[in-house]
């Protein structure tokens, strides 16, 4: 799986800290905290016929995890969703979108580390791009990464941060290994989630997730948790290993910017027969809620 460029996004304009300019003159000072340290949180945001699904929740993590930073000043909730309309407006952009809203810990007045050297605020960035849900709807392949997710003792995955080479080294991995994503494992070797996403297994009509220890509260996750409620489908949040998600009958990962999307094998064992009426049924209630409710940013 690789994203492909997307056409549309070809002019878009970037929302710099209240500056709106082209993809390719859009900027950051060297001394920003975010080319610094990646010192900085950040949210995925979907819009569905000018509604932003969710954003008021993401919104609240955003600023749960700059509180957690110790930012000394983070922008209104209305301040976010004006700059966010404001790019969507510039961009005439309604649906098949996805925001990545970035709040940096500001600009250094020299080179460092120390956050006392941020005396100028915070940057607010919007980067709104066309891009559909960026994984195969036939299913993807994972493979087990060497990479372990952090714990709280190490960096609180409550925190959303900008931080990503955790990541980027389990992507690499996958890269190698032909597989389109890695499996990540807690430091006591349960699975936490995806290098980008979390994940669902289906046993015997339970659906099952990890306990967020090692992971962050994710907003789909959340969402998939609140369906199999509403459909009287049996839920489970607690640890998880390998040998479990091989015997699956079912396993679907779970984002913002992939919604929910089947995984068909993990280590090259195959998951499950094919047949997946568990991950129908949610994909179709989420694909209901995702068009009767969110916030409307933008008007017809």
């Amino acid at each position: 799986m690789l994203q492909q460029f997307d056409p549309r996004n070809r002019d878009i304009l970037v929302y710099v800290n209240g500056k709106l300019a082209h993809r390719d003159e859009a900027g950051v000072s060297p001394f920003d905290s975010v080319v610094q340290g990646g010192d900085a949180v950040w949210e995925g945001l979907r819009l569905y016929d000018g509604r932003i699904f969710r954003l008021r929740e993401h919104l609240a993590r955003l600023r749960a995890s700059a509180q957690a930073l110790a930012f000394s000043e983070i922008p209104s909730d209305e301040e976010m969703i004006e700059a966010i309309r404001r790019t969507l407006e510039a961009n005439q952009m309604r649906d098949e979108v996805h925001i990545r809203l970035t709040l940096t810990r500001g600009v250094k007045i020299t080179s460092g580390m120390d956050p006392r050297l941020n005396q100028s605020g915070p940057t607010l960035i919007v980067l709104a791009e066309y891009k559909r849900p960026v994984y195969d709807p036939s299913g993807i392949r994972l493979i087990t990464a060497s990479i372990r997710r952090p714990t709280a003792d190490v960096l609180d995955p409550k925190i959303h941060h900008n931080n990503l080479l955790n990541s980027i080294l389990a992507k690499i991995e996958a890269n190698v290994a032909g597989a389109d994503d890695a499996v990540m494992l807690d430091a006591r070797g349960f699975i936490a989630e995806t290098n980008a996403t979390h994940l669902f297994f289906v046993q015997s009509g339970v659906v099952r997730t990890s306990r967020p220890v090692a992971c962050p509260e994710g907003i789909t996750r959340q969402v998939v948790l609140e369906l199999c409620e509403e459909a009287g489908i049996p839920s489970e949040v607690g640890d998880l290993t390998l040998a479990e998600a091989y015997k699956a009958d079912e396993a679907f990962c779970t984002g913002t910017m992939g919604e929910l999307a089947p995984v068909v094998e993990i280590d090259g064992r195959t998951i499950g027969t094919g047949e997946r009426p568990v991950l129908r049924e949610l994909t179709s209630r989420f694909r209901e809620k995702t068009q009767r409710e969110g916030e409307l940013v933008i008007s017809r």
